[in-house]
């Protein structure tokens, strides 16, 4: 899942970054409103973590020039005011959520959930998809008494190519969505992770395999459906 963080005070942004990297999320870090707007703007993000008080342009006018614009990835605003007013303004302005800092890091973490549950789709711990179980909480593809570890990305991969079941994930997708906005990844980059995941796929001798779609993408199908590219 990828993040955007808009926060203007550097310690406490970079505590935030890392304690969401740690909890597997990947995290675009800018600290001024401008920079959160262009971001944002890009559509990559599956929820934007939003300061109130920012420099070039406060996190308001942000959440409610991104609605505008048609972006409608959820936003949690934060903020150091906590008057029904503020809160009230915030929802308003687009805003998703509120939190008044401080705030307890694993507040933040079940909000995100919390959205990410209403706004996008998610995988549960546990996924079977054709003939094997995808366990998204340790990171483990198995079939019968056969499994094997997924590492960090190989993991976000095949999450995507679940979610977006018959329908081919593009190459700039997959670099965005596991590798982040800022990534200097390239086609190379994803093709050797998608061999990565044919190989664990393979291993516990799946009829899944990872199937290329010249100039379209990568789709998860049976072994025997013909690879076009």
């Amino acid at each position: 899942m990828q993040i955007l963080l808009v926060e203007d005070e550097l310690r406490l942004a970079k505590a935030l970054k890392q304690i969401l990297e740690e909890n597997k999320y990947m995290v675009d870090a800018v600290a001024n409103g401008q920079d959160g707007l262009d971001y944002g703007l890009s559509g990559i993000y599956d929820i934007i973590i939003l300061d109130v008080m920012l420099p070039k342009m406060d996190g308001m006018t942000v959440a409610k020039t991104l609605r505008e614009k048609g972006v409608n990835t959820p936003i949690i605003m934060l903020t150091a005011r906590d008057s029904i007013r503020d809160k009230i303004t915030g929802l308003d302005s687009g805003a998703d959520d509120y939190m008044t800092k401080p705030f307890s890091p694993n507040e933040l973490l079940a909000r995100i959930r919390a959205l990410t549950r209403r706004y996008s789709e998610v995988l549960a711990d546990v996924t079977e998809f054709g003939d094997f179980t995808f366990n998204t909480s340790v990171s483990t593809v198995s079939k019968g008494d056969k499994s094997i570890k997924l590492n960090f990305k190989e993991a976000e991969i095949l999450k995507l190519l679940i979610l977006r079941k018959n329908v081919p994930v593009s190459k700039e997708e997959l670099i965005t969505k596991v590798w982040g906005f800022e990534s200097d990844a390239g086609d190379s980059n994803v093709e050797a992770y998608i061999s990565f995941v044919r190989r664990k796929l393979a291993f516990i001798q799946s009829e899944i395999t990872v199937t290329s779609y010249k100039k379209r993408g990568y789709m998860l199908e049976s072994a025997n459906a013909k690879e076009t590219a």
